[in-house]
């Protein structure tokens, strides 16, 4: 049985402009971003799908972290997905400048069998009808949770019903919550949401933290202030991974300390994020510099 997280999700090449500075062919996707982030809590089990492109360093990149990337297939004769954006002054809004699906645009997972074995398993924010042939190929998982965004609810929406249905957690922003559930306050849509049968909602509002809702309780986190945004691209995938990953690390528990802490641990992760391009912050971390940044989070939110 294994006792690591299982991610689902897009595997991409970027390209990134921002005020600051502008990259190009640099790792993205939000299995990328998800299980980098997971893995500095917990083992991770990597499954998308690339192209003949795709650089065996990166797979290396990887396993150097510990992530098992059998699940990475490799797709003869195809490109992998690439995406190029541009963010505005602001660093909050941004425009895709050019979108190439190549191998995602077909993306059918395929699990291997010891990955059907997962207890936990993450879907990054991708195509519904891809989180829902995952499942299908898992034999009993306790605890399933699932990222998603604006396209989903307007092109896949039965797709989506579907697949909350069959999930035990939603991550999702706060116009995402009230577009999903035509309500105007990000309160009631995330009670809403709840109503659908999910054990819990995560809403994040990017720059202003995120709020957690169940049956037992309402949690609000603020983000960690961060003086420089070098890239915000996969910062929410980030705070997802490292979220889940913390409860996983507990056994999957959902009481009050573990999700408390699993929130600000997701809240530090993403803000390491968004201080460089694509995962090279977040690989510098150690569990040292990590703690450190908590210790400061304490300080400045103690009242």
């Amino acid at each position: 049985m294994s006792l690591g997280l299982t991610v689902v999700g897009s595997i991409a090449i970027d390209s990134i402009q921002t005020p600051l500075a502008k990259r190009e062919n640099i790792l993205g996707g939000s299995a990328i971003f998800a299980a980098y982030a997971a893995s500095l809590f917990v083992p991770v089990q990597m499954v998308g799908v690339v192209g003949e492109d795709w650089s065996a360093e990166h797979t290396k990149l990887f396993q150097q972290r510990g992530i098992d990337t059998e699940g990475i297939e490799i797709e003869k004769g195809g490109k992998t997905f690439r995406w190029f954006g541009k963010y505005l002054d602001n660093m909050n809004d941004r425009e895709t400048l050019d979108v190439q699906l190549n191998v995602l645009g077909k993306f059918k997972p395929k699990l291997p069998e010891s990955y059907r074995q997962t207890k936990y398993l993450f879907l990054g924010n991708g195509a519904p009808s891809t989180g829902l042939e995952a499942l299908d190929q898992i034999h009993k998982a306790e605890l399933v949770v699932a990222d998603t965004m604006d396209l989903w609810i307007n092109i896949a929406r039965s797709d989506l019903d579907e697949l909350i249905r069959r999930i035990d957690g939603l991550v999702l922003n706060d116009s995402e919550a009230k577009q999903l559930t035509g309500e105007i306050n990000t309160l009631s849509a995330g009670r809403k949401i709840l109503d659908f049968g999910l054990k819990f909602v995560v809403v994040k509002k990017g720059e202003h933290g995120a709020i957690f809702f169940s049956r037992d309780g309402l949690y609000v986190v603020p983000a960690f202030p961060t003086e420089e945004v070098v890239d915000p691209t996969g910062a929410g995938d980030s705070f997802a991974g490292a979220m889940f990953a913390y409860i996983v690390s507990e056994n999957g528990k959902l009481d009050e300390r573990t999700i408390k802490n699993a929130l600000v641990y997701g809240t530090l992760v993403a803000s390491f994020c968004v201080e460089g391009f694509s995962i090279e912050s977040m690989e510098k971390l150690t569990s040292a510099v990590i703690e450190s940044r908590l210790a400061q989070f304490k300080k400045i939110t103690a009242f």
